[in-house]
C-alpha cells in the first residue's frame, strides 16, 4: 500500500491493490476511513484510491466552494497518471463533488457511483446546513456532534453500536472548521438543475431508505434528471451505509467496474 498527500493540491491520498481503477470520496460528516471496510473487499479485483480531501486529515482547507476543489482532485487525478479513467465513487458531500467534477473535468471521469446525493436540497435541508454552520461558528463541531451522528446513522443503529458511534463522533471533530463551514454553505445554495443533463458518465445513485442527510426523494430526483442513471434505495440502511453494510455496498460498486 502507497500513502502519501499531494501537498499542492491538498489531496490525501491512499491506494493499494491493481485493475480498474476507483477513487472514494468520503462525507462531510465522515472522513476516508469510512471506506476502510469496502476497499479490502475490491483490491483484489481493483485499485482502491482513498482521498482525503481538504480540511480532512490534517489538510488545509480550500475556499470557494465545489469548483475549487473539484479542480483540485481534477488535478490529483491526473497526477495519479491512471491507465483509465476511473470509476468515481462518492458519499454525500463526496457525490457532490463527484458531479461537480464530471461537469468541470468530464475527461477524469470514467462512471460514477454516487450514495446519498441529489440536485438540490430542499429548504429544509438548506435549513439544516445554515443551522449546523451558525452553531459550530458560535460554539464549535462538539456543539453539533450528536447532529452529525444523528444526520449519519438512524436511531436503532446508534443505539445498537456505541463504541462505532463514539469511533465516528471523534473523526468528526477532527474536521478543520473553516472547511466544514464553507461546505454547509455551498450546500445550502447548490442547484445542479440545469446543468445535469450535461453529464454523460454512466451513473449509478444509492440511497439509503433511512437517510436523513440526502433524503431518498433527493435520489430519485437526480436519477429523474440524469441521462441513463440508475437508482436503488437501500432498506434499513442510512446515510454512510459503507459503514453498515461493506459488503453490500462494495458488491454494488462491483457491478460498474
Amino acid at each position: 500500500m502507497t500513502d502519501h498527500v499531494s501537498t499542492r493540491q491538498r489531496i490525501g491520498v491512499h491506494r493499494t491493490g491493481a485493475g480498474r481503477p476507483i477513487i472514494f470520496l468520503h462525507s462531510l460528516l465522515a472522513d476516508g476511513s469510512s471506506w476502510a471496510g469496502i476497499t479490502p473487499l475490491l483490491a483484489t479485483r481493483a485499485e482502491t484510491i482513498v482521498l482525503d480531501l481538504p480540511g480532512f486529515a490534517g489538510l488545509p482547507p480550500i475556499e470557494g466552494g465545489l469548483a475549487p476543489i473539484a479542480a483540485a482532485l481534477a488535478e490529483t487525478i491526473a497526477a495519479l497518471a491512471l491507465p483509465a479513467a476511473p470509476l468515481v465513487v462518492g458519499n454525500g458531500f463526496g457525490s457532490f463533488l463527484a458531479l461537480r467534477l464530471a461537469l468541470d473535468h468530464p475527461s477524469r471521469v470514467g462512471a460514477m457511483v454516487l450514495i446519498g446525493a441529489g440536485l438540490r436540497f430542499s429548504d429544509p435541508g438548506r435549513a439544516a446546513f445554515r443551522g449546523m454552520r451558525e452553531a459550530a461558528a458560535a460554539k464549535g463541531l462538539p456543539a453539533i456532534a450528536d447532529t452529525a451522528m444523528a444526520r449519519l446513522f438512524g436511531a436503532a443503529f446508534r443505539a445498537d453500536h456505541p463504541d462505532l458511534i463514539e469511533q465516528r463522533r471523534s473523526a468528526f471533530l477532527q474536521t478543520d472548521p473553516a472547511q466544514f463551514a464553507a461546505a454547509c454553505a455551498a450546500l445550502e445554495t447548490l442547484d445542479l438543475t440545469n446543468d445535469i443533463a450535461r453529464i454523460t458518465a454512466r451513473t449509478r445513485i444509492l440511497v439509503g431508505a433511512e437517510d436523513q442527510a440526502t433524503p431518498p426523494a433527493m435520489a430519485e430526483a437526480l436519477a429523474a434528471a440524469l441521462p441513463g442513471a440508475t437508482l436503488e434505495i437501500l432498506p434499513g440502511l442510512a446515510h454512510v451505509p459503507q459503514l453498515q453494510d461493506p459488503p453490500l455496498i462494495a458488491g454494488l460498486i462491483e457491478r460498474m467496474t
